[in-house]
């Protein structure tokens, strides 16, 4: 795969962000793009927050007053109700700029529900971390769970990536 940037920003105090955490969500991006086969130079920020900032991002945004774990936000326009895994290559070429990378999208991450969903589910934080980044990678390349057609192949595409990381259920 050609040149890809994830911009990792800080902005929780709760929970340290040791070096491991930002190579596994560069890992999980890059496998994430690799998985659906995207060759082109992508660019991916990543927003770390607590559950106050993102209560207030999904209030502002989805209009859901309720913190959450992961908020996406793609760059790249699919259509209605998500694109079915045939249509990434061509809304990428549509939206190709001359070897410039590409902006996919933002990912903003509560790190407080990760560790809080982690302890929930019996798995560890690492697993938790990993694969809200791989949903919201998902998110950014146009999959959506709205419908349970669509929440079954986004399920499958997760477990793939989760799989190809190592990072097993029990993990």
């Amino acid at each position: 795969m050609k040149a890809m940037t994830v911009e990792i920003n800080n902005s929780q105090d709760k929970i340290e962000v040791v070096p491991e955490i930002e190579r596994l969500i560069e890992d999980c991006v890059s496998q994430t793009l690799k998985m659906e086969g995207v060759d082109i130079p992508v660019e991916v920020s990543v927003l770390l927050v607590d559950d106050h900032q993102i209560h207030q991002l999904n209030s502002q945004y989805r209009g859901v007053d309720a913190p959450t774990d992961v908020l996406s936000f793609p760059m790249l326009e699919f259509e209605e109700g998500g694109q079915d895994g045939s249509d990434l290559q061509a809304v990428l070429n549509a939206a190709a700029h001359d070897g410039q990378a590409m902006l996919l999208g933002d990912i903003v991450l509560s790190l407080e529900r990760a560790q809080q969903q982690a302890q929930e589910y019996g798995h560890s934080f690492f697993r938790e971390v990993g694969y809200l980044v791989v949903h919201g990678m998902l998110h950014l390349l146009g999959y959506d769970h709205e419908q349970e057609e669509q929440r079954l192949r986004m399920r499958q595409k997760e477990e793939r990536v989760m799989e190809m990381l190592g990072l097993s259920r029990d993990a």
